[in-house]
């Protein structure tokens, strides 16, 4: 199935095994094991919401972990898409673009790629302006 154009509004990646199915059965467990310790209050129950609260918490690190790593090899490829692109004085002030900005800039054509990295850098435009101010967006199906 085709997935429609992505742009500002609807890049933002929504993964219906984690957000939904993980997420809501986790919280269901949990409720569940805070039910049972309340109604008979033992040693097997605070085990059970031990390993609950355990479980969710292992379930998001996980998936921080993963977003992170993501997150450097979006870093590394556009400092190498950069340092293609931008002119000889830009160039050499990559490294003053925040890891937010770099990751914003992902979504920039190459032809806009470079005056958008300027602002960045002079304006201190933040991720939201950079991807406010994108006219022709380079998707990313990718990111999870």
């Amino acid at each position: 199935m085709p997935q429609p154009e992505q742009n500002v509004k609807n890049h933002a990646r929504f993964d219906p095994m984690f957000h939904g199915f993980l997420t809501f059965g986790a919280l269901i467990l949990l409720g569940f094991s805070i039910y049972a310790l309340v109604k008979q209050p033992d040693g097997i129950g605070a085990m059970r919401l031990f390993g609950m609260v355990w479980a969710i918490l292992l379930m998001l690190k996980t998936r921080l972990y993963a977003l992170k790593v993501q997150d450097r090899i979006i870093r590394l490829e556009e400092r190498l898409r950069l340092a293609q692109l931008l002119p000889d004085a830009t160039r050499a002030r990559v490294g003053e673009l925040s890891e937010r900005q770099l990751i914003a800039l992902r979504f920039a054509s190459d032809g806009e790629v470079a005056a958008l990295a300027q602002q960045g850098l002079d304006g201190k435009w933040d991720q939201k302006q950079i991807k406010q101010a994108i006219q022709t967006w380079r998707p990313d199906y990718w990111r999870v």
